[in-house]
């Protein structure tokens, strides 16, 4: 048996209960075997032992109170994945859904996805089973606080950084920074997605949407094409839909769906990105109202992005949410490109489809890396004690999507597999990350 088999089996045997990691770690060992079969060194160092097994977890209640007085209990999670070439970094994701499986896939994924943005940063991932939607603002700051006087613990500036995620913005931010302060009375960078006010960097809310434009108009522009003229299906109308939907408008595509956890949208004449922040970032609600202020649009109750004919497709609402009979769909109907945005959306049978079919995937941990590089550049700022225009914070993030690109380009092209940005990404990320545990001894 390999030594990527033997390491596949035993997180099989160990995670039973947890698909969404088994699944993360199938995706990239598997995409690394040739690499890691080929350097003895990995083996001799339990290297993959190591980097499959988190250098700590916490998980730990979150008692809070509501506005009527009633107690409620959550659990909190944080996932500190491997340091080896640089803190911690990684969001946090208060949704009902989270638990060990999800925190503990996002958090290896993290490890590759930092290393690939060449900034010094681990990968690490936390959250809890809150659901933010619906409560008060009291409510929220009660369970920040709550969370945050057991996360700060295990937390701080050289150590562990966490930044938003799903569930988890400017507000949930904003809170949980000043309990942090609170309790270690100290001013520090220990949080990115901050408030402009208080340390935030400004284009972080693009960040991720914007990174995932640029890294795909560098593939474009590489293949002597641009987003000029395509139609473009993206799910989700979070920041990350939100914003790779206006930087591809810029670029001259047509976005024409949107979605969120109730349905989804279809406007044929292109999304009116103004209607969307004012129902997702204004107003809070659901994306059914859109039909009702833009004349021509559509609505659909449930899953169906992926049924519009679209020359690009960009994924950018939640794990595994583009299944095989999506991919079915979009090669049929002539997609040319798949760019995640969101961290994992795409099944992993759905992923084989679409590159077997000859559509071009690039995984999440390349493609959506904007969010968490500029979160690295917040950390360089709150450390220097500066701030940086809008402008020079988005040439850093052009730059390092487009140095993004061409690291897993390179690769894949190294490895005999060129245009496969699955392997590109992986072996990129890894070699750097494995590099690091190898000089620093078995730690």
């Amino acid at each position: 048996m390999s030594y990527v088999d033997d390491i596949l089996n035993r997180v099989k045997q160990e995670s039973p209960e947890e698909p969404e990691f088994v699944q993360a770690v199938t995706e990239v060992l598997d995409s690394l075997r040739n690499v890691i079969e080929s350097d003895p060194r990995y083996k001799e160092a339990a290297l993959l032992e190591r980097l499959v097994e988190p250098e700590r977890s916490v998980i730990f209640r979150v008692p809070w109170v509501d506005d009527k007085g009633d107690v409620h209990v959550n659990r909190g999670y944080r996932f500190q994945f491997n340091s080896a070439i640089g803190p911690y970094k990684g969001g946090l994701r208060f949704h009902p859904s989270v638990n060990l499986s999800i925190i503990k896939f996002l958090g290896f994924e993290q490890i590759f996805k930092n290393s690939l943005t060449t900034l010094p940063m681990g990968g690490g991932k936390g959250g809890a089973n809150f659901d933010p939607k619906g409560k008060s603002d009291s409510e929220v700051m009660r369970f920040c606080q709550s969370f945050m006087t057991e996360l700060q613990r295990h937390i701080g500036s050289d150590t562990d950084v966490p930044a938003g995620d799903i569930g988890v913005g400017g507000r949930e931010i904003g809170y949980l920074f000043g309990q942090y302060k609170r309790l270690r009375n100290e001013w520090t960078g220990v949080l990115t997605g901050k408030g402009i006010p208080y340390g935030g960097s400004l284009a972080r809310t693009e960040a991720t949407g914007y990174g995932l434009s640029y890294f795909t108009e560098e593939l474009l522009a590489c293949r002597n094409d641009s987003y000029e003229g395509k139609v473009v299906d993206i799910s989700g109308a979070g920041n990350v839909a939100i914003y790779a939907a206006e930087k591809v408008t810029e670029l001259g595509g047509k976005v024409v769906t949107m979605s969120d956890s109730s349905g989804w949208i279809y406007d044929p004449n292109g999304v009116n990105l103004e209607v969307i922040k004012q129902l997702k970032e204004v107003e809070r609600a659901r994306i059914s109202e859109y039909v009702n202020r833009v004349k021509g649009a559509e609505y659909h109750e449930g899953r169906g992005v992926w049924v519009i004919p679209c020359d690009i497709a960009h994924p950018c609402a939640t794990q595994n949410e583009l299944r095989i009979e999506d991919a079915k769909n979009l090669v049929a109907n002539g997609c040319k490109i798949v760019a995640e945005g969101a961290n994992m959306p795409t099944t992993y049978d759905a992923t084989k489809y679409l590159m077997d079919n000859g559509v071009i995937f690039v995984p999440g941990k390349a493609s959506n890396a904007g969010g968490v590089a500029t979160s690295g550049l917040e950390m360089s700022q709150n450390s220097e004690r500066l701030s940086w225009s809008v402008d020079e914070v988005d040439n850093r993030l052009k730059g390092i999507m487009k140095e993004i690109y061409h690291a897993a380009d390179d690769a894949a092209a190294e490895n005999g597999t060129p245009g496969n940005y699955m392997v590109g990404a992986n072996i990129a990320g890894f070699k750097k990350v494995a590099e690091a545990m190898l000089a620093q001894g078995v730690c």
